[in-house]
């Protein structure tokens, strides 16, 4: 899949909305990609995910133990795509603020892919691989549906990514006056 087929996707499902957002990293954007009206629908995230199992196995050298998805964003898209590369799925989970594996566990050496739904900042990736290499796990790359940062942001691993697609993002403070007279929404799910 290329780009424009999988942001097609995103508009098939309604999922490419404009206005004023607050994303989950804090930034404003005119753009919001909201994938839970892409993950609603089975047939649809299964042909994304697939199409994202078969990227990490072309780039990702060597046996996955472990799909790793960064709770809520990230479980839909590492279970799919772990079902297809055939290896189990785990997540991480905010526990006092601080990504925890609290409901799995896993052997000291375990090779992970750490799978996302979309990256902008790459903040979940980054404290889920911190999470995980003090569990003694070996974080191969990390994976996503959508790199908003059009390769910019470092994850601090090989980032492999289905669609690259630059949104633009502000910081609250230096927002273009056309953004700033639309009332911000927040619908990302960070703090909840």
């Amino acid at each position: 899949m290329d780009t424009n087929e999988v942001i097609g996707v995103f508009r098939e499902a309604g999922a490419v909305l404009e206005g004023h957002f607050i994303l989950t990293s804090g930034l404003r954007s005119p753009v919001f990609l909201q994938k839970a009206r892409v993950f609603m629908h089975a047939d649809k995230t299964e042909r994304l995910c697939k199409a994202l199992a078969a990227k990490i196995r072309t780039e990702v050298p060597g046996r996955i133990d472990y799909v790793v998805g960064p709770a809520v964003g990230g479980l839909i898209p590492a279970y799919e795509t772990s079902r297809h590369l055939g290896v189990p799925a785990v997540w991480v989970e905010r526990e006092g603020g601080v990504f925890k594996l609290r409901r799995f566990e896993i052997e000291k050496g375990a090779r992970v892919v750490i799978v996302e739904d979309i990256v902008t900042t790459g903040l979940s990736i980054r404290e889920t691989i911190d999470c995980l290499r003090e569990l003694g796990a070996e974080v191969l790359a990390a994976a996503c549906i959508i790199d908003r940062s059009a390769g910019k942001t470092d994850v601090g691993v090989p980032l492999v990514a289905l669609a690259e697609y630059e949104v633009p993002a502000y910081p609250a403070d230096r927002l273009p006056p056309e953004l700033a007279k639309i009332p911000a929404v927040k619908p990302g799910s960070r703090n909840i």
